[in-house]
């Protein structure tokens, strides 16, 4: 399994907007393209109080690297940020970073 790791940085005054179009349009069009062997995509957020900053990042889990290429191209890293994301965002990963998942353990419901 491979895991790709994405961020970017807005003002907290962008935040909502950018959490918007992630989670109205990126995301619905991600899915949609329904790509062989891409599994699920996380999106996260967190406030940096030292630069005033919000930081997105996403981790899009895949099955493996071919099934990124399926995805975004030959060049697998290169980051995929829409225009409209582009937008509202400060500044962004223009290469995202890939990991090879080596133990992942699903945890059953807390008794």
């Amino acid at each position: 399994m491979i895991c790709r790791v994405w961020r970017g940085w807005t003002s907290p005054q962008n935040a909502d907007a950018y959490e918007a179009v992630v989670r109205g349009q990126v995301i619905p069009g991600i899915e949609a393209r329904r790509v062989e062997g891409f599994r699920h995509i996380d999106l996260m957020r967190r406030s940096l109080p030292e630069s005033g900053e919000i930081e997105f990042a996403t981790i899009m889990w895949f099955d493996d690297l071919e099934a990124v290429k399926r995805f975004v191209g030959e060049d697998y890293e290169v980051s995929h940020v829409p225009p409209a994301a582009q937008a509202v965002l400060a500044r962004y990963d223009a290469r995202a970073a890939h990991y090879e998942v080596l133990d992942r353990r699903e945890q059953g419901e807390a008794r």
